[in-house]
């Protein structure tokens, strides 16, 4: 039997397109997980039937959890039920890939646009770190023998985008003008790599992962991935980190993207 991608992971934003089929894949992997935490705002929602049909078939395995990136309350909640659930062991994955985007150019945008998706793009993200910080240490001291870094061990993986590299803004701007999600994305790229250095002596690995342009509601029907192909890549690339790749930006098909 192929080896478990980890014990135990939580996904955020995982009642549709990536998040969902990150869900999916997981669950059908040849050896899944004994423990996924699929977050999102609202579980008993119109927009989560097929994640709650989906945890039905696999209630030993999925647990659904309310999880809203814009709350503080709300992800502090979260983290108490993950921890009384893993019953003394630690979480090993966490795949932030909750996120928003409210397209516009510099005359559609203002600061309520700004702040909304900073706040569910970063602080969301910066909040959940904190929070399971001792979850994922616990899963990191549970392998004493082990000193490098994995997604088995212990990890933490920021859903990105090319779209917030600076490098390559200029190759792009101007099909995807983009001001808030692009200047949030990019924030994310900076928290991946402050925690990576501040979550290296604990043993966790922190990286930023670009899925690509999929068919999903944000990325819309012209994409060219479909959403079982781009977490097909992202799985392979998720499984295959180690310490080299943590503070990195990588798309879903492991090559490197520039800051």
């Amino acid at each position: 039997m192929a080896s478990r991608i980890c014990d135990s992971v939580l996904v955020t934003g995982s009642n549709r397109g990536i998040g969902l089929e990150l869900v999916r894949q997981l669950i059908d992997s040849p050896s899944p997980p004994v423990h996924i935490f699929a977050g999102c705002r609202d579980p008993n929602g119109p927009r989560s039937q097929d994640l709650q049909e989906l945890a039905q078939k696999s209630q030993d395995v999925i647990k659904v959890v309310q999880l809203d990136m814009t709350s503080s309350t709300s992800i502090a909640e979260a983290s108490k039920l993950v921890e009384a659930k893993l019953n003394g062991k630690g979480l090993n994955l966490i795949i932030n890939n909750a996120g928003v985007n409210i397209p516009g150019s510099l005359a559609e945008t203002g600061k309520c646009e700004m702040v909304e998706v900073y706040t569910t793009n970063v602080v969301g993200p910066m909040l959940i770190a904190k929070d399971f910080h001792p979850l994922l240490c616990k899963a990191a001291a549970q392998f004493p023998h082990q000193t490098s870094m994995s997604c088995r061990r212990s990890a933490v993986i920021n859903v990105s985008t090319l779209l917030s590299s600076i490098t390559r803004c200029p190759e792009n701007f101007s099909i995807s003008p983009m001001y808030p999600y692009r200047v949030s994305k990019a924030a994310l790229n900076m928290l991946t790599r402050c925690l990576a250095e501040d979550f290296r002596k604990d043993g966790i690995l922190v990286m930023s992962l670009h899925p690509g342009w999929v068919q999903t509601e944000m990325g819309g029907p012209k994409a060219p991935l479909t959403t079982a192909e781009s977490i097909s890549g992202m799985m392979k690339v998720i499984t295959n980190l180690t310490e080299k790749d943590s503070g990195s930006l990588l798309d879903w098909e492991g090559k490197n993207i520039p800051w």
